[in-house]
């Protein structure tokens, strides 16, 4: 699955435009090496995604089926580590 469809699908990222646009921004790494939209991501992945105030850390534990509800989203990955930027 693409690692832009995977954040949307995976509810880490809301839509997928945003998260391809975040991808060609360059707020989005797997490994220590700057993620492409169409990367193919595989279970053990980690992403390290640059939000507005925080940088989260996330492992990929499954690759969730198009069309994944709501509920179960949160399954498809765990969170290594989470911080908050200094104001």
């Amino acid at each position: 699955m693409r690692l832009d469809q995977y954040l949307k699908e995976s509810r880490i990222i809301k839509r997928r435009t945003q998260a391809k646009q975040m991808c060609d921004d360059g707020f989005v790494y797997i490994g220590k090496k700057k993620a492409k939209a169409s990367y193919d991501v595989k279970v053990g992945d980690e992403l390290e995604i640059f939000f507005k105030q925080k940088k989260v850390k996330y492992r990929v534990v499954d690759i969730p089926k198009k069309g994944t509800p709501k509920n179960i989203a949160n399954e498809f990955y765990e969170v290594l580590d989470e911080s908050y930027y200094e104001q």
